[in-house]
């Protein structure tokens, strides 16, 4: 199973490699999940660069959208009030209790991790393996990105992942989708988002989750 697990992210890599700068590093899915359909999903980008967080939520939701996802940015979560300082796991909890009265049911998570060598991404593969009991345990442990320096602006090769979380209220709060994409030397950060946007929801629709393959 190990095996099939790489040559898929392989495959898919040379696949879309071609394509543009972004390239699928790691894949996993829930395997107790078929398919996933949000009936409204809040868009969330954790990087300390504000511009370049409002630009990505724009244009996921967008992208999103327009595969017929009901998607929201995180503005009405996650303002600049919210991000200004840690948050506590019990904040964390009220705020996923919020988002159900508010009739969510799902919330796309996306992280930015620069790295300028091999040495750097390795180390960040290594956390790889960890794992998170939902959105709560996921954000509590990343927020320090709000307040990171911009150093990720120089790097040649942005390292982000994204994973999707159910917080419906029928059923444990769990993961449902978790990838990885390394976008490498864009033109410009407008460039790089464009690229890992239009890779993370290809993958998305691969895996039949939030945006669900068109079947004739």
């Amino acid at each position: 199973m190990k095996y099939f697990y790489t040559l898929c992210i392989l495959a898919t890599t040379l696949l879309l490699g071609s394509c543009n700068s972004s390239e699928l590093i790691e894949n996993w899915k829930n395997p107790d999940i078929e398919t996933f359909e949000a009936q409204k999903v809040l868009v969330l980008a954790m990087t300390s660069d504000v511009k370049n967080r409002e630009l990505f939520e724009k244009r996921l939701v967008e992208k999103l959208q327009e595969k017929g996802v009901n998607a929201y940015n995180s503005a009405a979560f996650f303002n600049s009030e919210f991000t200004s300082r840690p948050r506590t796991e019990e904040e964390l909890d009220n705020l996923e209790r919020e988002m159900l009265t508010e009739g969510y049911d799902a919330i796309l998570v996306s992280k930015v991790l620069g790295a300028e060598d091999k040495v750097t991404l390795v180390q960040s593969y290594r956390n790889w393996d960890k794992r998170f009991n939902g959105f709560e345990d996921d954000y509590y442990t990343s927020q320090n990105i709000y307040v990171e320096d911009e150093r990720v602006e120089k790097f040649t090769v942005y390292h982000a992942e994204s994973a999707l979380y159910c917080i419906c209220p029928t059923k444990d709060r769990e993961i449902i989708w978790k990838g990885s994409i390394d976008v490498t030397e864009p033109d410009s950060d407008r460039k790089a988002i464009k690229d890992y946007i239009n890779l993370l929801v290809w993958v998305l629709e691969e895996q039949d989750v939030l945006v669900l393959s068109q079947i004739d």
